[in-house]
């Protein structure tokens, strides 16, 4: 599942590609990490979210409210769910960005591995988001069976979305959402295996 992904394009240049209107101001770093703010398009604008459900958790010693945790991944069999049903059926949103990574390796010695798209720089996977008490409006990338050389990587990956496909997943029913989830993605996957740790943050 993806865990940290890059956008390291402009607000403009995400607005020239999916002809909305740049965000006014952003946040959002290069290297997105689940709690972190990212960009979205949401009907025809560019906004910053938070990436990731807050899901409320209790100490199993104390009985006492945790922090919440991000929910960043929400799973092509698992839209149907109540967690992510409402946002899945009226709340659809773009996720623009230029490469995610996936964990490979021992535990202990993950090293982060890179995939992205070989005839694209910028591109947009599927999203849901929903407003929360905890912070604010909130998104989460919708993921589904690994295909191709990402299957090598890992066993899901993002639903890219390209041309007319964009549209339909914000616009079009459930029913045709859904089944862009369902289509596997033909294009070519460029693969970076680094030596960075995984677990390396800013």
């Amino acid at each position: 599942m993806c865990n940290l992904y890059r956008m390291t394009k402009s607000s403009t240049e995400v607005a020239g590609l999916f002809n909305a209107a740049p965000a006014a101001a952003s946040n959002a770093p290069g290297e997105i990490y689940p709690g972190y703010p990212g960009l979205v398009v949401v009907d025809g604008s560019i906004r910053s979210m938070v990436w990731g459900f807050p899901l409320s958790l209790k100490s199993k010693k104390t009985g006492q409210p945790l922090k919440p945790k991000p929910v960043n991944n929400a799973r092509t069999d698992k839209l149907s769910q109540f967690f992510w049903r409402d946002s899945f059926e009226k709340r659809r949103c773009l996720i623009p960005l230029t490469e995610w990574a996936e964990a490979e390796g021992a535990r202990g010695s993950m090293t982060r591995t890179w995939l992205s798209l070989l005839d694209a720089e910028l591109f947009a996977v599927a999203g849901v988001w929903r407003s929360s008490d905890e912070w604010g409006d909130c998104y989460s990338m919708v993921m589904k069976d690994g295909t191709g050389a990402a299957a090598e990587v890992h066993s899901r990956m993002p639903v890219i979305l390209r041309g007319d496909q964009c549209r339909v997943w914000e616009e079009g029913s459930a029913e045709a959402a859904l089944q862009l989830c369902k289509q596997p993605y033909a294009g070519e996957i460029a693969i970076d295996q680094t030596a960075t740790p995984w677990a390396r943050r800013p």
